[in-house]
């Protein structure tokens, strides 16, 4: 294993960096030394959540002359690549347009970095790309059979990658993410965007009054409550493991990597939940739904690999601590609001709020 800090550097673009998961890969990039350029179109980003110490470019990443051209002004030497659409049902809603955000922009954004001389490239890969499992943990050569569009239009890319690092001489890593969240232990950046569609975003959301219940979707699945099981990474861990991913690409230029970023045990639903009554000393309003069309009983990663392969190793692997991180950031949130709009909730204000404006300012 590499050891961290000892690759040589390069200028780093990250493209996606004013959403959740791009924008803390900056910090982690940042606080450890490394010059960053930021590409973003801020269609579903936000300018604030971008950390001071990057440099801002407003742009689509398919825009391959404006990126090509960051590229060489900038003196880029790896990428990246956290740009794309994340939602499941609305990519059974609009199909072709996570195919042109997630895989055709990303192959815009390839031959830029291809023309441009780029040496390494991270991809923003996801879980869905096995679909439903046939045993878990499931391990990185798995059957790949995603079952929706955004799973099918990652696993596209990273065939897209695969070839294009046969071909020229750029090498790349794939990082499977499993289920992210929390936010910066310190406070500097959390999940800000509107229609938050993940379990321990929407429970920190109801805890501070944004949302009035939290939806159980299920409760006859085959495990130990009823309720699905996930794996949750932590945000910060995540964006650490890609500053490791990077090194180790730098480090060994031939060689590629495929990986999932997970802590290789589960939570369920209730067992959220239940963290999230514990860290509050209250009770969510819990309402039963019906199970969901595709989605697994479980999900958890086998992560053997990655600590293999890097010398990541995980500081925030605590579900409370996870909870915790993500309660913070929505408190900050509602109490600049509040400050904002004195006698209003989060609710009347709208879903439109700038929460990451608000927490930065």
């Amino acid at each position: 294993m590499l050891p961290r800090g000892d690759a040589p550097r390069c200028n780093v673009l990250v493209t996606g960096g004013a959403g959740y998961i791009g924008s803390h890969a900056v910090l982690a990039l940042a606080d450890a030394g490394w010059t960053v350029t930021v590409v973003d179109n801020l269609v579903t980003g936000l300018r604030r959540a971008i950390d001071r110490r990057a440099h801002f470019v407003e742009a689509d990443v398919a825009d391959r002359d404006t990126v090509g051209r960051v590229i060489a002004e900038r003196g880029i030497g790896a990428i990246l690549h956290f740009a794309g659409s994340v939602l499941v049902p609305e990519s059974v809603i609009a199909p072709l347009a996570y195919f042109r955000n997630n895989t055709a922009a990303t192959q815009s954004l390839l031959e830029a970095a291809v023309a441009g001389g780029v040496r390494h490239f991270i991809f923003s890969s996801t879980a869905a790309v096995y679909g439903i499992p046939d045993r878990l943990p499931v391990a990185e050569d798995a059957p790949l059979r995603p079952i929706n569009p955004y799973g099918l239009s990652k696993l596209m890319t990273e065939g897209v990658l695969a070839c294009v690092a046969a071909a020229h001489p750029i090498n790349y890593g794939a990082l499977r993410y499993f289920n992210v969240a929390g936010a910066d232990p310190h406070g500097r950046a959390g999940q800000s965007g509107i229609g938050a569609s993940h379990l321990i975003k929407i429970a920190a959301e109801a805890a501070c009054g944004r949302r009035g219940h939290v939806s159980i979707f299920g409760s006859d699945y085959a495990t130990a409550d009823g309720t699905g099981v996930r794996d949750y990474i932590h945000v910060s861990d995540l964006a650490d493991a890609h500053v490791h991913a990077l090194e180790a690409l730098i480090a060994c230029p031939h060689e590629n990597l495929t990986l999932n970023c997970g802590y290789g045990r589960g939570h369920s639903v209730l067992e959220v939940l239940d963290a999230v009554d514990r860290a509050t000393g209250g009770a969510l309003d819990r309402r039963r739904e019906t199970r969901r069309r595709g989605d697994p009983d479980a999900l958890v990663a086998d992560n053997r690999a990655i600590l293999q392969r890097l010398p990541w190793r995980p500081r925030f692997d605590d579900l409370d601590r996870i909870v915790a991180d993500a309660l913070a950031w929505e408190r900050t949130l509602r109490d600049h609001c509040r400050d904002r709009h004195p006698g209003r909730t989060l609710q009347s204000v709208g879903t439109g709020y700038d929460f990451a404006a608000a927490a930065s300012s």
